[in-house]
């Protein structure tokens, strides 16, 4: 619960209704004991944090002069949502965000009515909100609506759709560009650019508004003043980008002044049609060292606020340092190799290559689409591109992977990050259904390591393959296994043999090769490191099936499409009717909670796996293997 004391006014806000209760005046103190409240809370529980600290005044405002819920506030991606749950009636449970049965880390519909829209993907803001603007429009709803997106986020193609469509039906919409220079890692591309070379103009903007009031709208005295206005924007700003799509520009103001935050959006709530609101703010406000290292701080564990964060000791690699390493290695022996990331260096393990190799580096921003077809086009000319993506971002490219990959069976190599239980990021983030929407897609090698060798290698053959091919590995570390530091590549469509048992035979694909073992050992069963989805080791499934009393595969995706259904397309084509326990992620969307605790949730993790099983073909553990014939 929270400290009276301490928040003497954060404390008497259980909603934004009382919120609105406060003077004007005291706004700045309100926001002042919400950094200080987010500051405490993260460090206790960790999570998403120098995001939420740069929109705390923003926050503030919005929630003070907009009636919410009535009125419709969406929020672009999430990340910045902290501040907005503590005044919406969350204050009190915000330590356990991102936790088991916790609030969830993004916005969610069914969490609270003040969160409008379910995000966790970035530029759908726009989007969204021109749909609840024309919504209301056409019933005659007064409410406002009210869209807040990043920079970062503004270099997507859809905000950009959206913008072209809301100019040209011209909603009674608002929409905020909070512009802090940054997505998780800096901005990239030429609308960064072009923002940066915005500045404001308190001339120009006095002599609109002053104009506004001197003369009646649609008069020619008014249109005469509107198209000179464009030209005058055009003296003091280098782009009237916004203007061009048909929304009102105004700005940029500080975002940290609440002041001046309060008016600006009060004048803007009397107008009519498509507005744009250009906000500067800090990611990490307030807090020096977030302000300082902003990459770093974006998303934090639990740390000490007085000191920090703690600097990591020495621990195994995750995969994605595996990749990271590997990718730099195979670009040394390799200069066809180009890597392309959508706006996620740090998260995709690219750091490194990022300064080693920064002529064969390119990060083309919040764009998955267009990455996809950039490396498709590279391959065409004779480059082997590496595109290092999120298994749940490379859902947004898939026609792109079709269309302009696959059908052209062009080199393309997809290191695909976070496969399977995510965990705490929740629903939106999980990567749950790549092996259902790859294994479909002709010409295209889907591989999944068991530990981190094999990730190497299996990184190496999807390479060297001639043609699409996908490695997809899960978040955090493996097994621990010792890392062959040569550039190997394994035969394609080949599965390893990992252990001759009776009964059963376990056809285990990726991570879940590790809890597999050791249900192999407890039952005396065979085990398979399936390692490719597809093409699969055709000949080993029929001997195995031949062979054993029943099959099981295991994966960590969900069943309805995945491996396991590629298992039981092969044996009905061969007219074999053994026994198929087909286990994966069940058919529902994962809430957010630790990646074991979702594994054991969904029975994937050994006592899980064991228990199913024995439950299926507890008369057959015990029978030896049969003559293949």
């Amino acid at each position: 619960m929270i400290d009276p004391s301490r928040y003497p006014r954060l404390a008497r806000i259980d909603s934004p209704a009382d919120l609105r209760r406060f003077p004007e005046s005291e706004l700045p103190d309100v926001a002042r004991e919400v950094r200080e409240y987010l500051i405490e809370s993260v460090a206790t529980s960790g999570g998403h944090f120098g995001a939420g600290l740069g929109v705390v005044e923003l926050t503030v405002a919005l929630h003070y002069l907009y009636d919410t819920p009535e009125d419709r506030l969406v929020w672009d991606v999430g990340h910045q949502c902290y501040p907005h749950k503590i005044l919406t009636g969350r204050r009190d449970r915000i330590t356990s965000i991102k936790k088991k049965d916790g609030l969830a880390p993004f916005p969610r519909r069914e969490e609270s009515p003040y969160d409008t829209f379910g995000v966790g993907h970035s530029s759908t803001s726009i989007g969204a909100a021109l749909g609840m603007a024309l919504a209301a429009q056409r019933k005659g709803d007064p409410r406002r609506v009210v869209a807040v997106i990043g920079d970062g986020a503004m270099t997507a193609g859809m905000a950009f759709e959206a913008l072209n469509h809301g100019g040209d039906v011209e909603p009674n919409l608002l929409v905020i560009l909070n512009d802090n220079g940054m997505s998780i890692s800096e901005n990239v591309g030429a609308l960064t650019k072009m923002l940066a070379r915005l500045m404001t103009s308190s001339t120009l903007n006095r002599i609109r508004e002053h104009g506004k009031k001197m003369m009646k709208r649609g008069s020619f005295l008014w249109r005469f003043i509107k198209r000179w206005e464009e030209h005058a924007k055009g003296m003091f700003m280098p782009s009237t980008l916004f203007e061009e799509f048909g929304f009102h520009y105004s700005g940029p103001i500080d975002g940290h002044d609440l002041p001046q935050l309060v008016q600006a959006l009060r004048t803007l709530q009397g107008l009519k049609g498509p507005q744009l609101l250009h906000v500067m703010t800090t990611k990490g406000k307030g807090y020096p060292p977030a302000e300082r290292e902003q990459i770093e701080y974006h998303a934090v564990g639990p740390f000490d606020p007085q000191a920090g964060l703690a600097r990591k000791g020495a621990s195994k690699p995750t995969y994605t340092d595996v990749f990271g390493d590997w990718l730099c290695d195979m670009a040394q022996a390799d200069e066809r190799l180009y890597a392309i990331t959508p706006a996620m260096r740090e998260g995709s393990g690219l750091v490194r290559y990022s300064k080693e190799y920064k002529s064969r580096y390119f990060d083309v921003g919040i764009a998955e689409q267009h990455a996809v077809t950039l490396a498709a086009g590279m391959a065409c000319e004779g480059a082997k591109p590496v595109v290092a993506i999120y298994s749940t971002f490379l859902q947004r490219a898939y026609d792109q992977l079709i269309h302009d990959v696959a059908l052209q069976d062009l080199d393309v190599l997809f290191a695909i990050d976070r496969g399977g239980v995510v965990g705490p990021d929740g629903a939106t983030h999980a990567g749950s259904f790549d092996l259902s929407y790859l294994r479909c897609i002709p010409n295209m090698v889907v591989m999944a390591p068991a530990d981190e060798d094999e990730c190497r290698k299996l990184l190496t053959t999807g390479f060297r393959h001639t043609g699409p091919a996908t490695v997809r590995y899960p978040r955090g570390t493996g097994p621990g296994a010792a890392i062959d530091p040569a550039l190997t590549d394994l035969p394609i469509g080949k599965a390893e043999l990992r252990r001759s048992g009776h009964g059963v035979a376990l056809l285990a694909f990726g991570a879940m090769v590790q809890p597999c073992a050791k249900v192999a050992e407890a039952i005396d069963a065979t085990l398979v490191n399936m390692r490719f989805v597809r093409p699969l080791d055709e000949a080993l499934i029929l001997e195995l099936a031949r062979s054993h009393a029943a099959l099981v595969t295991v994966e960590d995706n969900a069943v309805a499409g995945g491996a396991g259904s590629g298992v039981a397309e092969l044996l009905t084509a061969h007219g074999l009717a053994v026994p198929l326990l087909q286990l994966g992620l069940p058919d529902r969307f994962l809430e957010h909670a630790s990646r074991e605790e979702l594994l054991t949730e969904c029975g994937l993790d050994a006592a899980g796996i064991e228990a199913a099983v024995r439950a299926r073909y507890g008369a057959h553990l015990a029978l030896p293997l049969r003559q293949a014939g």
